[in-house]
């Protein structure tokens, strides 16, 4: 669903989820994005989080589909992704 604003939620529903080891690559909730307007904010955010002992597991970088961002995985295994 995109809204007027640009902003944009994905839900997904799968049967018989369990709350079992999250992998970064699993059905379900898998990320959440933030649109953070600038190459020099998503630099220095992601660069904040790794000081701060998160997991940087991409980026920063231009992905294939355009975007520049970086993703960090967060509290309980959910990836953060800083884009613009």
């Amino acid at each position: 669903m995109t809204f007027d604003d640009g902003a944009r939620l994905e839900i997904m529903n799968k049967p018989e989820m369990e709350d079992g080891q999250k992998t970064l690559t699993r059905t379900g909730f898998i990320h959440l994005a933030f649109f953070v307007g600038s190459k020099e904010k998503v630099d220095e955010l992601t660069k904040t989080l790794k000081e701060a002992g998160y997991e940087v597991i991409s980026g920063p970088r231009i992905t294939g589909d355009g975007y520049y961002e970086s993703c960090v995985v967060g509290i309980e295994g959910n990836q953060i992704e800083i884009t613009i």
